[in-house]
């Protein structure tokens, strides 16, 4: 049995090998020389000596030399087409040209192989510095025509971000990034509007014009409520506050019958002529005995509700034009319930029986029903604002 167990392993091993070096070929019959390289190092990785890899040796130097070939090829009709939108990819070539080597370099030497191997330096250098330029000029570009249109200055931002992080600090990357990103920001002045004939809250007003507490502020946008004179807002943003509804103050009653049957006690159990009934040694049976009893509950609910209605507007200060404008309302419910009983309090289920532990409470007033529905209203505000950008 051990030693049927022991060939099968085997045999399931020589099988996935076999399966591991068709996909290799496979790899290289395709063009996909990268993976053809990576499962080759995989497995010689394990033992470059052992017979049953050699065929990995072979493949490897085999894909190597095809992928090698086909990248230099790349990079040569690329620089003879003398295009500056190529010189992205003539880098990254260099770059894949080089890390494929760093690759292979800690498996050398390879019985009976040979790679030809390339000191990349100089072009990757080379190919690291027109790139660069390239990137450079692309962004004093975008700088320029940023007086046109501020979206320019986002993508001087994008393109002199990426050349500092193949670059580091090239020339004064990172002043002009900053120039960018200052040039590119946008400045939303949030109001708050009544229209009402109503008095709001002034409590209410300050946390809606609390942007600090809203999480808005992105790259490329800062909301400030209170206005500063160095900075000429990019867009107005208005919260229009057109009604205010509250109900009356409400009571309302409602009686509840609830019964429930008792254990009081015990009774002898008789059978249906009137007889004891006795168990084996001669003694009365004894079975519970219940009582039914009743309550009534009159359970009283407070309530009073108040409702915000307006609008959201976006404006764009440059052409004083209204961008956009979204309805917003928000509501809140206030609602108290108490008891009274009537009987016996037993009857009662726990949740009916803790109303009765509760009194009436004053109603809220009027300025505090607004105040709480504000809570709402800024996550609505919040929702509108998060959801709509001022430029797409």
């Amino acid at each position: 049995m051990k030693k049927i167990t022991l060939q099968l392993i085997f045999i399931a091993f020589v099988a996935i090998s076999c399966s591991s070096i068709k996909t290799t070929e496979k790899a290289i019959n395709s063009g996909d020389y990268d993976k053809a390289i990576a499962l080759s190092i995989k497995n010689l990785a394990k033992d470059k000596f052992k017979e049953k890899n050699q065929p990995y040796v072979v493949m490897l130097q085999n894909a190597f030399k095809k992928a090698s070939d086909r990248d230099l090829s790349k990079i040569a009709f690329l620089k003879k087409e003398n295009n500056a939108e190529n010189l992205k990819t003539i880098y990254d070539l260099y770059n894949r040209l080089n890390n494929r080597q760093e690759k292979i370099k800690p498996l050398l030497p390879l019985k009976k192989a040979r790679f030809k191997l390339t000191n990349y330096d100089n072009n990757i250098i080379q190919s690291k510095e027109n790139y660069s330029d390239f990137l450079y000029k692309n962004g004093v570009a975008f700088l320029k025509e940023g007086r046109r249109n501020k979206m320019n200055y986002r993508s001087a931002f994008n393109e002199l971000q990426h050349l500092d992080k193949i670059n580091s600090n090239y020339k004064n990357t990172r002043k002009l990034i900053e120039e960018a990103h200052v040039k590119g920001t946008d400045y939303v002045f949030l109001s708050v509007s009544n229209e009402t004939n109503q008095i709001i809250p002034r409590r209410l007003e300050n946390d809606l014009l609390a942007m600090d507490t809203y999480g808005l502020d992105d790259l490329w946008t800062v909301y400030h409520s209170r206005k500063n004179k160095q900075i000429n807002y990019d867009f107005d943003l208005e919260l229009n506050l057109r009604r205010i509804d509250i109900s009356p103050e409400q009571i309302h009653e409602k009686e509840i019958i609830k019964e429930k049957q008792l254990k009081d006690g015990f009774k002898y159990l008789k059978n249906t002529k009137g007889v004891y009934v006795k168990d084996s040694l001669g003694n009365k049976i004894k079975v519970d005995n219940f009582k039914n009893i009743r309550c009534k509950l009159y359970r009283f609910t407070q309530s009073k509700s108040s409702k915000v209605m307006g609008v959201v507007k976006f404006y764009n200060n440059s052409t004083d034009q209204l961008i956009e404008s979204f309805p917003i309302e928000s509501e809140f419910i206030f609602e108290h319930s108490y008891a009274n009983y009537d009987g016996d309090r037993r009857a009662l289920d726990k949740s009916f029986f803790n109303l009765t532990k509760l009194k009436s409470v004053h109603f809220p007033s009027n300025e505090q029903m607004v105040y709480d529905t504000g809570t709402d209203l800024k996550e609505r505000l919040k929702h509108i604002i998060s959801r709509n950008k001022f430029r797409n």
